[in-house]
Protein backbone atom coordinates (compact mmCIF):
# COMPACT_ATOMS: atom_id res chain seq x y z
CA UNK A 1 0.00 0.00 0.00
CA UNK A 2 1.22 3.28 -0.83
CA UNK A 3 1.14 5.00 2.58
CA UNK A 4 2.06 8.70 0.71
CA UNK A 5 -1.19 8.52 -1.47
CA UNK A 6 -2.29 8.37 2.04
CA UNK A 7 -0.86 11.28 3.42
CA UNK A 8 -1.56 13.39 0.47
CA UNK A 9 -5.37 12.94 0.95
CA UNK A 10 -7.50 15.29 2.31
CA UNK A 11 -9.06 13.27 4.37
CA UNK A 12 -5.90 12.06 6.32
CA UNK A 13 -4.93 15.50 6.68
CA UNK A 14 -2.99 16.30 10.24
CA UNK A 15 -1.93 12.64 10.76
CA UNK A 16 1.73 11.74 10.52
CA UNK A 17 2.63 9.13 7.90
CA UNK A 18 4.33 7.36 10.43
CA UNK A 19 1.11 7.08 12.21
CA UNK A 20 -0.95 5.98 9.43
CA UNK A 21 -0.69 1.90 9.46
CA UNK A 22 -1.20 2.11 13.09
CA UNK A 23 -4.97 4.18 12.22
CA UNK A 24 -5.35 1.66 9.18
CA UNK A 25 -5.06 -1.23 11.64
CA UNK A 26 -7.57 0.31 14.43
CA UNK A 27 -10.38 1.12 11.44
CA UNK A 28 -9.96 -2.27 9.84
CA UNK A 29 -9.48 -0.96 6.65
CA UNK A 30 -8.66 -3.56 3.46
CA UNK A 31 -7.33 -2.94 0.30
CA UNK A 32 -9.36 -4.51 -2.74
CA UNK A 33 -8.19 -4.54 -6.74
CA UNK A 34 -10.59 -4.49 -9.23
CA UNK A 35 -10.24 -5.27 -13.04
CA UNK A 36 -10.96 -2.47 -15.89
CA UNK A 37 -14.69 -2.11 -16.53
CA UNK A 38 -15.54 -4.25 -12.90
CA UNK A 39 -18.19 -2.85 -10.80
CA UNK A 40 -17.69 -1.80 -7.46
CA UNK A 41 -19.99 -0.65 -5.72
CA UNK A 42 -23.93 -1.60 -7.57
CA UNK A 43 -26.96 0.19 -7.67
CA UNK A 44 -29.24 -0.96 -4.55
CA UNK A 45 -26.25 -1.95 -2.62
CA UNK A 46 -26.05 -0.80 0.94
CA UNK A 47 -22.84 0.55 1.97
CA UNK A 48 -21.49 1.16 5.24
CA UNK A 49 -17.30 2.19 3.76
CA UNK A 50 -16.43 5.01 1.84
CA UNK A 51 -13.95 3.74 -0.99
CA UNK A 52 -9.80 5.64 -1.39
CA UNK A 53 -9.13 5.27 -4.47
CA UNK A 54 -5.20 4.18 -4.57
CA UNK A 55 -4.44 3.74 -8.06
CA UNK A 56 -6.69 3.64 -11.06
CA UNK A 57 -10.25 5.76 -11.68
CA UNK A 58 -13.83 4.66 -11.60
CA UNK A 59 -16.99 6.67 -12.92
CA UNK A 60 -19.70 7.34 -10.77
CA UNK A 61 -22.93 6.75 -13.38
CA UNK A 62 -26.74 6.64 -12.77
CA UNK A 63 -29.03 4.42 -15.03
CA UNK A 64 -32.26 4.83 -15.91
CA UNK A 65 -35.20 1.78 -16.43
CA UNK A 66 -34.26 2.04 -20.01
CA UNK A 67 -30.71 1.61 -20.07
CA UNK A 68 -29.49 5.44 -20.68
CA UNK A 69 -26.53 6.15 -18.29
CA UNK A 70 -25.50 9.74 -17.31
CA UNK A 71 -21.87 9.86 -15.80
CA UNK A 72 -22.23 11.96 -12.42
CA UNK A 73 -18.49 12.01 -11.61
CA UNK A 74 -15.30 10.90 -12.93
CA UNK A 75 -12.41 9.44 -9.49
CA UNK A 76 -9.07 9.03 -9.71
CA UNK A 77 -6.13 8.33 -7.66
CA UNK A 78 -6.42 9.39 -3.89
CA UNK A 79 -10.21 10.73 -4.19
CA UNK A 80 -12.46 9.24 -2.29
CA UNK A 81 -16.17 8.02 -3.34
CA UNK A 82 -19.35 6.29 -1.12
CA UNK A 83 -19.26 8.99 1.95
CA UNK A 84 -22.55 10.30 1.94
CA UNK A 85 -23.95 6.87 1.55
CA UNK A 86 -21.24 5.34 4.02
CA UNK A 87 -22.68 7.86 6.35
CA UNK A 88 -26.43 7.44 6.04
CA UNK A 89 -27.56 4.05 7.56
CA UNK A 90 -29.91 2.15 5.04
CA UNK A 91 -29.87 4.10 2.59
CA UNK A 92 -29.35 1.76 -0.78
CA UNK A 93 -26.97 3.27 -3.09
CA UNK A 94 -28.77 5.23 -6.74
CA UNK A 95 -25.56 4.90 -8.63
CA UNK A 96 -22.70 2.04 -9.79
CA UNK A 97 -19.20 2.79 -9.47
CA UNK A 98 -16.72 1.20 -12.10
CA UNK A 99 -13.54 0.87 -12.77
CA UNK A 100 -12.02 2.47 -15.55
CA UNK A 101 -8.99 0.72 -15.86
CA UNK A 102 -7.41 -1.59 -13.34
CA UNK A 103 -7.82 -0.23 -9.81
CA UNK A 104 -7.28 -0.84 -6.27
CA UNK A 105 -9.55 0.74 -3.19
CA UNK A 106 -8.98 1.10 0.55
CA UNK A 107 -11.85 0.82 2.22
CA UNK A 108 -13.27 2.41 5.34
CA UNK A 109 -16.14 1.47 7.53
CA UNK A 110 -17.70 4.81 8.97
CA UNK A 111 -18.94 3.09 12.02
CA UNK A 112 -15.88 1.86 12.93
CA UNK A 113 -14.58 5.27 12.41
CA UNK A 114 -17.32 6.62 15.19
CA UNK A 115 -16.58 3.70 17.66
CA UNK A 116 -12.78 4.71 17.74
CA UNK A 117 -11.21 4.17 21.23
CA UNK A 118 -7.96 3.96 23.44
CA UNK A 119 -4.82 5.35 21.75
CA UNK A 120 -6.85 5.95 18.37
CA UNK A 121 -9.37 8.25 19.56
CA UNK A 122 -7.53 11.80 18.93
CA UNK A 123 -7.75 10.78 15.38
CA UNK A 124 -11.51 10.64 15.40
CA UNK A 125 -12.27 14.01 15.61
CA UNK A 126 -9.77 14.77 13.06
CA UNK A 127 -11.08 12.38 10.75
CA UNK A 128 -14.74 13.41 11.12
CA UNK A 129 -13.29 17.00 10.35
CA UNK A 130 -11.77 15.98 7.67
CA UNK A 131 -14.60 13.91 6.20
CA UNK A 132 -16.77 17.13 6.30
CA UNK A 133 -14.38 19.05 4.14
CA UNK A 134 -14.29 15.99 1.47
CA UNK A 135 -18.26 15.78 1.56
CA UNK A 136 -18.42 19.92 1.45
CA UNK A 137 -16.10 19.72 -1.74
CA UNK A 138 -17.90 17.07 -3.52
CA UNK A 139 -21.02 19.08 -2.72
CA UNK A 140 -19.47 22.07 -4.95
CA UNK A 141 -18.14 19.56 -7.27
CA UNK A 142 -21.82 18.50 -8.21
CA UNK A 143 -23.14 22.36 -8.43
CA UNK A 144 -20.36 22.93 -10.74
CA UNK A 145 -21.94 20.03 -13.14
CA UNK A 146 -25.42 21.52 -12.35
CA UNK A 147 -24.20 24.77 -13.52
CA UNK A 148 -22.70 22.84 -16.84
CA UNK A 149 -25.74 20.70 -17.82
CA UNK A 150 -28.56 23.67 -17.35
CA UNK A 151 -27.07 25.36 -19.52
CA UNK A 152 -29.95 25.72 -22.76
CA UNK A 153 -27.34 24.64 -25.91
CA UNK A 154 -25.14 22.05 -26.14
CA UNK A 155 -22.36 24.87 -27.36
CA UNK A 156 -22.96 26.88 -23.60
CA UNK A 157 -22.44 23.44 -22.03
CA UNK A 158 -19.49 22.69 -23.46
CA UNK A 159 -18.18 25.93 -22.81
CA UNK A 160 -18.79 25.97 -19.52
CA UNK A 161 -17.12 22.19 -18.63
CA UNK A 162 -14.46 23.20 -20.74
CA UNK A 163 -13.47 26.14 -19.19
CA UNK A 164 -13.87 24.67 -15.95
CA UNK A 165 -11.31 22.52 -16.58
CA UNK A 166 -9.21 25.36 -18.20
CA UNK A 167 -9.63 27.07 -14.67
CA UNK A 168 -8.96 23.46 -12.67
CA UNK A 169 -5.88 22.81 -14.49
CA UNK A 170 -4.36 26.19 -14.72
CA UNK A 171 -3.94 25.72 -18.97
CA UNK A 172 -5.67 26.53 -21.96
CA UNK A 173 -4.41 23.32 -22.77
CA UNK A 174 -5.50 20.15 -21.04
CA UNK A 175 -7.05 16.45 -21.51
CA UNK A 176 -10.22 15.33 -19.87
CA UNK A 177 -11.26 11.46 -18.54
CA UNK A 178 -13.97 11.12 -20.82
CA UNK A 179 -14.29 9.93 -24.10
CA UNK A 180 -16.84 11.37 -27.17
CA UNK A 181 -20.12 9.42 -25.31
CA UNK A 182 -18.47 9.64 -22.01
CA UNK A 183 -18.79 13.35 -22.35
CA UNK A 184 -22.10 13.63 -24.12
CA UNK A 185 -23.20 11.12 -21.17
CA UNK A 186 -21.80 13.69 -18.91
CA UNK A 187 -23.43 17.09 -19.95
CA UNK A 188 -26.06 15.07 -20.69
CA UNK A 189 -26.62 15.46 -25.01
CA UNK A 190 -26.36 13.62 -27.67
CA UNK A 191 -22.99 11.64 -28.96
CA UNK A 192 -23.84 13.30 -32.72
CA UNK A 193 -24.98 16.76 -32.10
CA UNK A 194 -22.24 16.96 -29.10
CA UNK A 195 -19.54 16.46 -32.05
CA UNK A 196 -21.21 18.42 -34.85
CA UNK A 197 -20.91 21.09 -32.21
CA UNK A 198 -17.64 20.29 -31.61
CA UNK A 199 -16.73 20.30 -34.89
CA UNK A 200 -18.47 23.75 -35.88
CA UNK A 201 -15.83 25.52 -32.47
CA UNK A 202 -13.42 24.00 -34.34
CA UNK A 203 -13.64 25.21 -37.75
CA UNK A 204 -14.78 29.25 -35.73
CA UNK A 205 -11.26 28.62 -33.88
CA UNK A 206 -12.64 28.86 -30.43
CA UNK A 207 -10.55 25.23 -29.88
CA UNK A 208 -8.52 22.47 -31.26
CA UNK A 209 -8.71 19.08 -30.00
CA UNK A 210 -7.29 15.39 -30.23
CA UNK A 211 -9.37 12.73 -28.75
CA UNK A 212 -9.47 13.86 -25.29
CA UNK A 213 -6.96 16.72 -25.27
CA UNK A 214 -8.18 19.84 -26.27
CA UNK A 215 -6.62 23.75 -26.27
CA UNK A 216 -8.90 26.61 -25.84
CA UNK A 217 -8.27 29.99 -27.79
CA UNK A 218 -9.43 33.50 -26.34
CA UNK A 219 -11.36 35.54 -28.89
CA UNK A 220 -8.89 38.10 -30.24
CA UNK A 221 -9.13 41.89 -29.11
CA UNK A 222 -11.12 44.05 -31.23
Amino acid sequence: MNLQILADNVLFQGIEKAELEHVIAALGMKEKQYQKNEIIYHTGDVVEELGIILSGSAFIVRYDIWGGQNIIAYIEQGEVFGESYACVKKEALMVDVIAVQDTSVLFMNIGKLLKLENDCSGYQSLLLKNLLSVMASKNILLSGKMDHIARKSIRDKLMSYLSFQAVKNESSEFSIPFDRQQLADYLSVDRSALSRELSKMKKEKILTYKKNHFTLYKKADE
